[in-house]
């Protein structure tokens, strides 16, 4: 098994894993609220706070990361102050990779989820509300739970668009083997390579199956919570 990959593309499975984790879980606390904002808020510039979500879809990814570096790079104005004051680096560091792949999946996450909030019978958190429960426990035990199918399709675009960002990572944390380098940045690499196309495919069958997993899985998982949630 340990011929297939050297120990650079095996660190790169593992980094673009642990990157995409560290992403979605960071990203949905802020996925959900923005979620209820957008589903179930009424206020003034509500449309430009939906643009401004949706942005990193039509934008190129290379200017989402170029903006990521100017803001948390160690003389951007975030990046210096978190140097500054916890010495937190995230430019060139697998840090920054999480943070540019949780931005560009973020608004596939919170369409997700605010269609899925969208789509719940507000009449139940209503008769929850009658019954003493205020909004917090509301939320926790009625509008969470049926908005789960929705959550996990999130969680899994997300992870999906992580294990796939390119543009936005090389441009903010650059491709540095053994800590910046993912699987795609990995494979632009190999196919630069003078006879580096087979470990170029090889690398690309490893993304595929990791992404047709995480979908076949979280598919299995909403159809049984959809299936619970129901009377």
């Amino acid at each position: 098994m340990d011929s297939l990959f050297t120990a650079d593309e095996w660190q790169a499975i593992a980094l673009s894993l642990r990157v995409a984790s560290v992403a979605v879980a960071a990203s949905l606390p802020f996925g959900i609220a923005c979620a209820m904002l957008l589903a179930r808020g009424r206020f003034p510039g509500r449309t430009l706070f939906s643009a401004i979500i949706h942005l990193p879809l039509v934008m190129p990814p290379v200017v989402t990361g170029f903006l990521l570096l100017l803001a948390f790079g160690r003389r951007g104005p975030i990046g210096a102050f978190l140097d500054q004051h916890f010495g937190i680096v995230l430019a060139f560091r697998w840090t920054g990779a999480a943070l540019a792949c949780a931005v560009m999946g973020f608004p596939l996450m919170v369409r997700a989820i605010a269609l899925s909030i969208e789509a719940i019978d507000q009449r139940l958190e209503q008769a929850a509300s009658t019954l003493g429960a205020g909004r917090i426990a509301v939320f926790l035990t009625v509008t969470l739970p049926l908005a789960l199918p929705g959550i996990l399709a999130g969680l899994v675009l997300s992870f999906a668009r992580a294990l796939g960002e390119f543009g936005a990572t090389i441009t903010f944390v650059s491709n540095i083997p053994g800590e910046t380098q993912t699987i795609p940045s990995a494979i632009y690499s190999l196919i630069q390579t003078p006879g580096g196309d087979g470990a170029a495919l090889s690398l690309t069958v490893v993304s595929v199956l990791i992404s047709l997993g995480a979908l076949v899985l979280s598919e299995a998982i909403a159809r049984r919570a959809t299936r619970e949630g129901r009377p």
